[in-house]
């Protein structure tokens, strides 16, 4: 019996390991600044762990009781919180932080009181230095285990909102294991077997109805018809549609409206690529949904197109769904192009192809896992790849906006010893946009356009690369791995803007 209670620290450390991965993990879904999240959330979870523990001395009497109750008690908070805080957040007025860390402090608190309960029990049956040492090995053991099964099985799998529910169901059956192995040193088993067997059947039927919940709630927070929706292993992916709009949500963030995205890869590309007439190799870092991809097809010269996308979901959804395959032209099935899902730094490192063209589509600096893919080590990087007489551009947020944030990448490419050209362009889902096109020589507007556009013309691109007054340059640092600049520049301008 001892190695049993034994294993369920084991269970009880996964447990609680995992309400704090999908507090964080949501968090950072639907606030943004991941590391800001997962770091604010491990704290208050592990000060509350320190509170429970402390608490615990006071729990004198009836020692198996108050672990059964404590059990039954973390599996409804904890399977429940999920749901609750997507709930809070979609429908109700009551500060979403504010409901975050009470429930990470909550959960955190009672999660504190049962490893300290279960040593207790166990100390009259086992050696007190054996106690300790079995006891913090099934300890780590659990979240070892929960960590690794988290972003691989349980989230592209489950969700969060099922993933909390399953950890619950497995803290109420701990309880009920309890119960029984302990039943004859309780009293009122009853009671406890009843309060277990409630929390039990709420949990199960909250994770059957998960499915229907999530799609009621995503249906609220998005105002158009959802017609995809799934969480990959990096991001949560969701396609919404009206009348003749589709749009892309990566994280609750827009990524395009079918409206206007033209706009954006039209000038994203054209005005390098035109610059290049003997361009035969293109790279894409980033742009999964194959639009820049589709843009860069329309120039004959290009023989080959490598496309760069962490999430292979994407890549997939884009190349096999009717209606967005006929947004990107089919591009993803050309037969010049070529998909790699992979993480374009650590591809970039590993591979020594070199390229006339390389456009980086990535998601706004939002956190510090993609800050590092606007970095200065990242762009040194990139013109290893670049051929002579080559132009690399990228979407670098907005100049409006967040004017400080596009001048520091400008600042930062710079710094990396390319000569930079920004330009800009209005696209109205998202407003005045920046771009930035980098070589090691200098750039030459374009007198004509020989491939097919609906928004550029040639008189109009000068226009694209002068700055009014409310946009020009100002001083920002230069975007580093160990300083994170840009991601500190941009969570802080996009929060005045959305105040």
């Amino acid at each position: 019996m001892n190695h049993a209670l034994l294993f369920s620290v084991f269970i009880v450390a996964s447990c609680g390991l995992a309400y704090e991965l999908i507090a964080g993990a949501l968090s950072s879904y639907l606030l943004g600044d991941s590391v800001t999240q997962f770091s604010t959330v491990i704290g208050t979870y592990l000060f509350a762990m320190g509170g429970g523990s402390w608490l615990s001395r006071f729990i004198e009497r009836n020692l198996v009781a108050r672990f059964i109750q404590i059990e039954i008690l973390v599996g409804l908070i904890g399977g429940f919180s999920a749901a609750g805080l997507f709930f809070i957040f979609v429908w109700l007025s009551t500060p979403f932080k504010l409901a975050l860390y009470l429930s990470v402090f909550l959960i955190g608190l009672l999660v504190g009181l049962e490893i300290p309960l279960i040593m207790r029990i166990l100390k009259k049956d086992i050696d007190f230095r054996e106690l300790v040492s079995q006891v913090l090995t099934f300890d780590y053991l659990g979240a070892l285990a929960v960590s690794i099964l988290f972003p691989v099985v349980l989230v592209p799998q489950l969700g969060l909102i099922r993933s909390g529910l399953l950890f619950g169901v497995l803290n109420v059956l701990i309880a009920l294991w309890a119960l029984r192995f302990f039943r004859g040193h309780l009293q009122k088993t009853a009671m406890l077997k009843a309060q277990g067997i409630a929390a039990l059947t709420l949990l199960l039927a909250g994770f059957s109805g998960a499915g229907r919940f999530t799609s009621l709630a995503e249906t609220h927070l998005y105002a158009d018809e959802i017609i995809y929706s799934v969480s990959s292993n990096y991001q949560r992916i969701v396609i919404t549609r009206w009348k003749d709009d589709v749009r892309l949500f990566l994280n609750n963030n827009l990524q395009f409206s079918s409206r206007d995205e033209y706009r954006y890869h039209e000038a994203m590309v054209h005005p390098g690529l035109t610059a290049l007439p003997r361009a035969r190799r293109a790279l894409v870092l980033g742009g999964g949904d194959g639009l820049a991809v589709r843009e860069i097809l329309k120039h004959p010269q290009i023989e080959s197109i490598v496309l760069v996308d962490l999430d292979p979901e994407m890549t997939r959804l884009f190349s096999t769904a009717p209606l967005l395959r006929k947004l990107n032209d089919d591009a993803l099935l050309s037969p010049r192009v070529r998909i790699i899902n992979a993480d374009a730094l650590q591809w970039l490192e590993e591979n020594d192809e070199s390229f006339d063209f390389i456009a980086v589509d990535f998601p706004d600096p939002s956190n510090f896992s993609i800050g590092k893919l606007y970095s200065a080590a990242f762009y040194r990087l990139l013109e290893k790849h670049m051929n002579a007489g080559a132009f690399a551009v990228v979407q670098a947020t907005s100049p409006l906006y967040a004017r400080r944030s596009f001048w520091c990448i400008v600042t930062t490419l710079e710094s990396a010893g390319l000569k930079t050209a920004p330009y800009h362009v209005l696209v109205p889902s998202f407003g005045e946009w920046g771009f930035i096109l980098a070589g090691r020589g200098g750039y030459v507007i374009p007198d004509k356009y020989a491939v097919e556009t609906r928004f550029l013309t040639a008189d109009a691109t000068p226009h694209l690369f002068h700055f009014p007054k409310d946009m020009a340059r100002i001083d920002a640092e230069v975007n580093r791995l160990n300083n994170q600049a840009l991601v500190h520049y941009f969570e802080d301008e996009w929060r005045k803007v959305l105040r």
